[in-house]
């Protein structure tokens, strides 16, 4: 599992034209999963980053989590985070794990942070 986390004021996701999700003030993640990932991992790799410290106190220190701030996260499946760069110009995806498991883990994510964080986007 890979996640890439980005503060965000607002996020949003548009297809075709049409926007199909938005979010407030908190984080934008997008989230890959490799060949071997299990879904038994999920609630640990959850916990993660909703406690990442990444967001200012009241002195300007990096010092709260989203939990803290109560602030919004929006999930967004991005396979290409599982590519392997490691040599020539081109990436090769054989690390990713295949469509059919990414789906059903980033379905299986998708359940948990509903139950553990409600303020979530998908």
């Amino acid at each position: 599992m890979i996640a890439l986390i980005q503060r965000a004021r607002s996020a949003s996701v548009t297809i075709d034209g049409s926007r199909v999700c938005e979010t407030g003030f908190g984080m934008l993640v997008l989230v890959g999963f490799r060949r071997g990932d299990v879904e038994s991992r999920l609630d640990r790799f959850i916990e993660r980053i909703l406690n990442y410290r990444m967001f200012a106190d009241a002195n300007g220190r990096m010092n709260r989590s989203l939990r803290d701030i109560d602030g919004a996260l929006m999930l967004v499946p991005q396979f290409t985070l599982a590519a392997s760069t490691d040599s020539g110009n081109r990436p090769s995806f054989t690390p990713a794990a295949a469509p059919e498991h990414g789906r059903m883990m980033f379905e299986a994510m998708e359940k948990r942070l509903r139950i553990a964080w409600p303020n979530s986007a998908f």
